[in-house]
């Protein structure tokens, strides 16, 4: 079986700090995920200078500034990129990230980053599918917001434009910051991965880490969590990502989880075998059985014994007779 591929989603909880990127960078492998996530964007490139604030960002941030100013200060440039690539690979910890602009896919595309996140808000934007799609890379493609009929036009536009469709994860997600457990519906992960025949996963905006377990045990590939290095920070994500512990937690959590999961043969472990011989019950005597007495419901019955004859042979054992002498109590042979 693989092992589901944790992605501790740093966003944009550097809050435009190098320094702090590079300490999340820390967390994260602390934590024992498998990457680590960032978002790359041109502010401009984004987002319009009228449009306002999402809700979300409104009760993070409490200020008169516009979306696209708030987004400004956020930025990661190309130096801060080729330092925190850097940096991962010395700590051995996957980067990536999600662009949200052409040319920020670009500039991915030129530092040699092979796996592309595409966030939910660019699910219906067609000239950034067909460039993600044109690369053929690995891509995880974000569901938020989506209906079934959006992501398989999503799909078809990657596959269309040169992705393999082996090589696209569709994550489930729900676009709220925090996402109400009620407002999840997990399950539609799985009609996700049966609607179009793909690797499915999850991207969780929950508070805490039950969710995202849960999307384990339901067979998500990938799981993707926000975190931060202190939830006061301020910043428009910071309230509804994990504190380091959390994350740690989490990791840990899902890692039991796959491993419960096994292979799906139903067999004894080895550990069941040895104890079946001291649980599972025998034939045993329930009275002094002399030499040549013929077996009855009146003189056997079934015990924990230790060894001995099963009782599904119960139909067989009766009218047989003693070969020998059997205190009560003793496992019964032949």
């Amino acid at each position: 079986m693989k092992k589901v591929f944790i992605v501790a989603e740093a966003g944009v909880n550097h809050n435009g700090s190098l320094k702090t990127a590079k300490k999340m960078v820390d967390v994260a492998t602390l934590a024992g995920v498998d990457a680590i996530k960032f978002q790359t964007f041109k502010a401009e490139k984004e987002i319009s200078m009228f449009v306002s604030k999402a809700e979300y960002q409104k009760m993070a941030i409490n200020d008169n500034e516009s979306q696209l100013q708030m987004v400004k200060s956020l930025e990661l440039n190309l130096d801060a990129h080729k330092k925190i690539i850097a940096y991962c690979k010395r700590k051995k910890i996957t980067f990536f990230s999600s662009p949200f602009d052409l040319d920020s896919i670009d500039m991915l595309n030129r530092l040699g980053i092979e796996l592309f996140k595409i966030p939910s808000s660019e699910i219906t934007n067609l000239p950034y599918l067909r460039k993600i799609g044109s690369l053929k890379k690995k891509v995880i493609l974000s569901t938020g917001m989506a209906n079934l009929k959006e992501i398989g036009k999503a799909l078809n536009i990657l596959i269309a434009n040169g992705t393999s469709k082996n090589n696209i994860t569709v994550l489930h997600c729900v676009s709220e910051y925090p996402a109400l457990p009620e407002h999840v519906n997990l399950r539609a992960m799985l009609t996700i991965k049966n609607a179009f025949n793909v690797q499915v996963g999850y991207s969780d905006h929950t508070l805490g880490i039950e969710i995202a377990i849960a999307a384990a045990a339901l067979g998500a590939t990938i799981i993707e969590k926000h975190f931060t290095l202190d939830r006061n920070m301020p910043g428009p994500d910071h309230k509804m990502s994990l504190g380091p512990d959390e994350l740690k937690t989490m990791v840990r959590s899902i890692r039991n989880v796959e491993s419960a999961l096994g292979d799906g043969v139903k067999k004894p472990t080895l550990l069941e075998k040895k104890n079946s011989l001291v649980i599972r019950k025998s034939i045993v005597a329930s009275l002094n059985i002399n030499k040549g007495e013929t077996f009855s419901d009146k003189n056997i019955t079934a015990k924990r014994s230790g060894k001995g004859i099963s009782p599904m042979n119960w139909d067989e054992m009766i009218g047989k007779k003693a070969k020998r002498n059997f205190k009560k109590d003793e496992a019964i042979v032949l």
